[in-house]
């Protein structure tokens, strides 16, 4: 899929969590990108903070196969595997990969985001050559071990004003509460338990948020 610069509003992130005790799980990972795409998703991330190099890059590459050209595929801190997948663009925290370095290895037409949490780091992120800002966590979220302050509805007002990338918003946000974070100024909303949960059809999930946030009409 080409990237035209307009995020899409939905931004899944599948965290390697979900695939824990899954059985064939690149069987399983095409059917769920597969199914996604078919939903209507147009980009998605996935984490894996504690898989070997060479399990997610057996992972990646499902995706990608299942992708197609379907769906923006995003990889979370790991460049050099984004290119070896040949996923469209890599994702660094603050902690991570630093921007500079990820643009240089994935490239001048592949996507690099970036996480920030407050003023200072999105001022310092608007300056660097990335593609698109996640800020947050706008609502309490329990995804992470050690989450940083919640900065709320108005946080992400504060980093609409302050920089004319796509934004990205996310923690916890859910189909009840996404349409909110869109009209406070985030050019879309990045989920993860809202869609992947444990037992969950995300596939179906995913429609459901596409219709809270006006993408696909209630009666289609």
């Amino acid at each position: 899929m080409v990237w035209n610069g307009s995020f899409p509003a939905l931004y899944p992130i599948l965290d390697a969590a979900f695939l824990a005790d899954v059985p064939e799980r690149a069987d399983f990972l095409r059917r769920l990108v597969g199914d996604l795409a078919e939903a209507g998703v147009g980009i998605l991330q996935y984490r894996n903070k504690t898989g070997s190099e060479a399990g997610i890059l057996v992972d990646a590459r499902a995706m990608r196969e299942a992708a197609d050209e379907r769906m923006l595929l995003i990889l979370n801190d790991w460049p050099e595997l984004a290119v070896e997948a040949g996923f469209d663009g890599v994702h660094v925290g603050q902690t991570d990969a630093n921007p500079a370095e990820a643009r240089r290895i994935v490239g001048p037409e592949s996507i690099v985001g970036i996480s920030t949490h407050n003023e200072a780091q999105l001022r310092a992120a608007d300056a660097k050559r990335v593609d698109y800002i996640a800020i947050g966590p706008v609502f309490a979220t329990a995804t992470k071990e050690n989450p940083d302050p919640v900065v709320g509805l108005d946080g992400v007002r504060m980093a609409r004003a302050m920089t004319c990338k796509p934004l990205v918003a996310i923690g916890g946000i859910t189909a009840v509460n996404g349409v909110q974070v869109l009209d406070a100024g985030a050019d879309s909303v990045a989920v993860i338990s809202a869609i992947f949960m444990r037992g969950s059809k995300p596939a179906i999930l995913a429609v459901e948020f596409l219709r809270s946030l006006g993408i696909i009409r209630r009666d289609a």
